[in-house]
């Protein structure tokens, strides 16, 4: 007999990596093992703070812009993170005889090709996004200055006074909300019906199933927890989704550490998932915290499988990972 108090964690699925940040900690592992330490990264390779200290153990140290890489460093590799860059880093990087291995998802390059064709075609681009995020910098860096406009509410698309009406073409960061998107497109079109779409949907897949998923689990949850880094915009969307379909109460969580357990609240329901660059070890320990306290039943909320890979680059394809390497990639270190 247990005198703790019962608890159902619903665990959403999926949750956690996605393949795009999958091949991004790759290309790092890789790169260290290829061509040792140090790799330099611009920028964080993904927005989580346990995956960022644990390729900084590994050899790999960031910087956010290539300047401080120091001149007897040059010759060692630079990865650009998963987010993307404006075309003048490659050019930069060029210029300073740097060897770089791009790790942006193929899902963001997907949507800069889009955006370059809507340019290429006469269009005036339209970017539906978060101001100051890095996929929205990487994304306006592949246009030229003036030719592209950045919406991020409905009242922004209320607003927007375009000089061609009728030559406009959107995409979308990939990690919005699929809800919010949807409303800000809508007010989008009604104003400018000869609006172009891309060719495939911007938002992506990771993002839109881990929203789905959270939207199934959340009704009748107590409180949904999301495993997630401040600065990541999926897990902050997340968040939202998570109140808006029913959970009491919703909160981003780093690691187990952070839970304030004395205001919790009364819990019968606890819903978790996870923002594409958080780690699945930090979801086990968050379980193992609650595990605890409470008398846990595990209940999965799984609303789909993904089998997506993405290749890493051509020049580290012959390097081989271990167990423990992989073990690393796949967050369970």
């Amino acid at each position: 007999m247990t005198d703790k108090p019962k608890l159902t964690i619903r665990l959403c699925g999926p949750r956690g990596f996605c393949a795009g940040v999958d091949r991004a900690i790759q290309i790092v592992v890789l790169a260290l093992k290829k061509y040792g330490a140090p790799v330099y990264v611009r920028h964080e390779i993904v927005h989580n703070r346990y995956v960022v200290e644990g390729l900084q153990a590994r050899g790999a140290i960031f910087v956010e812009e290539l300047d401080e890489i120091p001149m007897e460093h040059r010759d060692q590799p630079v990865v650009f993170s998963a987010h993307g860059v404006p075309k003048s880093v490659p050019e930069d990087a060029d210029a300073k005889n740097l060897f770089y291995l791009d790790a942006t998802c193929p899902l963001v390059s997907k949507v800069h090709k889009q955006a370059m064709r809507h340019q290429r075609l006469g269009r005036h681009v339209i970017l539906i996004g978060h101001s100051g995020h890095p996929e929205v910098i990487g994304t306006m860096g592949q246009l030229p200055e003036g030719t592209v406009s950045l919406i991020e509410t409905v009242a922004d698309a209320e607003a927007y006074q375009p000089e061609d009406p009728e030559n406009l073409g959107f995409v979308t960061q990939t990690t919005l909300s699929v809800d919010d998107t949807a409303g800000i497109i809508a007010k989008l079109q009604e104003r400018f019906p000869q609006l172009t779409a891309p060719a495939a949907e911007s938002i992506c897949y990771a993002t839109t199933n881990r929203q789905e998923a959270v939207k199934e689990a959340a009704p009748g949850c107590d409180l949904f927890l999301i495993v997630g880094a401040p600065n990541s915009s999926n897990s902050k969307r997340l968040v939202e989704v998570a109140e808006r379909s029913g959970a009491r109460h919703s909160l981003l969580v780093q690691r187990a550490e952070e839970i304030d357990w004395d205001n919790l609240g009364e819990l019968s329901v606890l819903g978790i998932s996870a923002g594409a660059s958080a780690p699945e070890i930090i979801v086990d320990e968050i379980i193992d915290a609650f595990s605890q306290r409470f008398d846990v039943t595990i209940d999965l909320a799984i609303t789909t499988v993904e089998t997506e890979n993405f290749l890493v680059n051509r020049q580290i394809r012959d390097v081989e990972l271990t167990t423990q390497d992989m073990a690393f990639v796949n967050g369970n270190h």
